[in-house]
């Protein structure tokens, strides 16, 4: 059994839910202390344990202490990934607040993508949260990247979710997948810069300020932008601002949620602002994409190289919980907090 302690590093979810998927992937059976005890909500919350169950129900894992607020878990895989079909909401709902739906699904991605058959899976949940992995984000950076690692993921969004009390609603499929490695120690040429500004219970004057404004910036940077704003059914009210570059091998993007008193002008001032930052290095990939792509590089059957823009704690945790199962290659030239060079070779 690989035992984690879930305090160390990061010592927040990303530890958790490397551990979990790992432990799948591998179908060694793990047990993980003083989860989230960098944080100061320790323990297990429903996102966790919906990933939980998700993952026990595909690889009919054995579990022990899998009940919310709980600070250690045993997972015991018994057999290689199966598909899942069906809805991932938790079995005995608790009074924490929802999941983050993406979250979840992207952690599940890879996983059912090496299960050799087709999955349709669906979550009720947050679908946009601050700092949070979000629909457009998913849908536009991490998907496609996704599929340049052979990994077939296809999230539709039904309803959107303003924060983790929000009831949003998605669906996934994933396609079984030969996992393949890439090359993307240089980005090569820019192919294009994205935005999408998702609103819901709003005027539609707010997505056409936002737009405009984002125009105006990517005018004044020489930059040309194709903008889309969505107005998408809600459970509750909101706005949220993605913007996005695309190069010949890398992407790289940026998020922002609104709030009451903040003006969509905010939001897309700070988002753009953060993509120029990222487009002024020679990173191929943003903190959070490097996040999203270390499992699946980890089981590609060629090597992978990509440059990250900021080693993130995370980052560097994830790899650490990942030593720890499988006799994988990852080698990180960089310090945390500075840009690095990640190359992972089986």
């Amino acid at each position: 059994m690989v035992l984690i302690d879930g305090s160390r590093g990061e010592g927040g979810g990303g530890t958790l839910r490397t551990a979990l998927t790992a432990s799948a992937l591998t179908q060694q059976p793990m047990r993980i202390d003083s989860i989230r005890g960098g944080t100061n909500f320790p323990g297990l919350d429903s996102e966790d344990l919906t990933l939980v169950q998700a993952l026990a129900r595909s690889v009919s894992a054995e579990t022990a202490g899998a009940e919310v607020g709980s600070t250690t878990l045993s997972f015991l895989p018994t057999r290689s990934p199966s598909s899942l079909k069906g809805p991932l909401d938790l079995s005995e709902p608790s009074s924490s607040r929802n999941p983050n739906a993406l979250v979840v699904l992207s952690a599940l991605a890879p996983v059912l993508a090496r299960s050799g058959m087709y999955s349709q899976v669906s979550l009720q949940g947050e679908t946009y949260g601050h700092r949070a992995l979000t629909f457009d984000y998913f849908a536009n950076v991490v998907c496609p990247v996704l599929s340049k690692a052979g990994i077939g993921a296809f999230p539709d969004l039904e309803k959107a979710g303003f924060g983790r009390d929000a009831s949003g609603f998605v669906r996934m499929d994933v396609e079984p997948s030969v996992i393949q490695g890439f090359d993307w120690s240089d980005r090569g040429a820019l192919v294009g810069v994205r935005a999408i500004i998702t609103t819901a219970g709003l005027p539609a004057s707010v997505g056409l300020r936002g737009s405009t404004h984002l125009q105006n910036l990517a005018s004044n940077a020489r930059i040309g932008v194709e903008i889309e704003a969505v107005e998408a059914e809600g459970a509750n009210s909101g706005a949220f601002v993605t913007v996005w570059a695309e190069y010949e091998r890398g992407w790289g993007g940026a998020i922002a949620m609104g709030s009451r008193g903040l003006r969509v002008e905010a939001l897309a001032q700070s988002t753009f602002e953060e993509l120029m930052a990222f487009m002024q290095t020679s990173a191929s990939v943003d903190p959070y994409l490097a996040d999203q792509l270390l499992l699946p590089a980890v089981m590609a059957e060629s090597p992978t190289i990509f440059r990250v823009s900021e080693l993130t704690s995370r980052f560097l945790s994830s790899v650490s919980v990942i030593k720890q199962f499988l006799p994988v290659h990852v080698t990180v030239r960089g310090l945390e907090g500075q840009p690095g060079l990640v190359s992972i070779r089986r």
